[in-house]
């Protein structure tokens, strides 16, 4: 369980507060807005009114004793700079702030964000790879080179062994595990035959994974 401060209750930061307290984290939200304050009121650890521009705000909510802080303001950038720099300036042990722009992100890693988020981009790619391939049901990047997918198991695999198909020889990529009726279980057994009732999670770099989804 973590301490975690979330800025910001647009669809986002209201989305990711609910999810996070959902896991079991002690959740506190801030937002100007006490229309949006007052709807998650009880679904999170604690939620207050105030303007996190505002310094003496922020040292009130006793910003260095949480885990991670989220900055999720991206539609006004000059606040999301300021909230980010002001967090760091208090003591804040991790900043994560979101941002939609490249050249925004650049400016908020070099005022003291820890860590940049792009959720719009990264539910577009998700989104595209989905639904322009064969196989894939969903995928992830986990760098620029790297990515993670959950796909259909493909047709001529079924009834076969991951020795026998030796996925890692011929399409590059690893079987990490397999889905079925969403419970998710670690492939270590290169004696698995594939069936037909399941998903499976393979990792590899985005250029192997997206010809073996698209299925060529």
């Amino acid at each position: 369980m973590k301490s975690i401060l979330v800025i910001g209750l647009g669809r986002f930061g209201r989305h990711l507060a609910i999810k996070l307290t959902e896991l079991g984290n002690e959740v506190m939200v801030v937002d100007t807005n006490e229309d949006a304050v007052d709807k998650i009121t009880g679904i999170v650890t604690r939620a207050h009114i105030g303007d996190c521009m505002d310094e003496d705000v922020l040292r009130s909510l006793g910003v260095s004793n949480f885990d991670i802080c989220f900055v999720c303001i991206s539609n006004n950038f000059q606040s999301s700079l300021e909230i980010t720099s002001l967090l760091k300036d208090l003591g804040a042990p991790y900043v994560v702030s979101k941002t939609d722009r490249d050249i925004h992100a650049k400016f908020l890693l070099k005022i003291g964000a820890d860590d940049v988020i792009y959720p719009e981009r990264d539910m577009a790619q998700r989104a595209a790879v989905k639904y322009s391939s064969n196989l894939a049901l969903d995928y992830i990047e986990l760098t620029p080179e790297y990515a993670i997918s959950e796909m259909f198991v493909p047709e001529e695999w079924i009834g076969k062994t991951i020795k026998e198909l030796d996925v890692r020889m011929n399409h590059n990529i690893n079987i990490i595990g397999y889905k079925n009726n969403n419970h998710v279980t670690p492939i270590v057994n290169a004696g698995y035959k594939f069936n037909g009732d399941e998903h499976i999670l393979i990792a590899g770099s985005k250029k192997d994974i997206l010809l073996l989804v698209e299925g060529n």
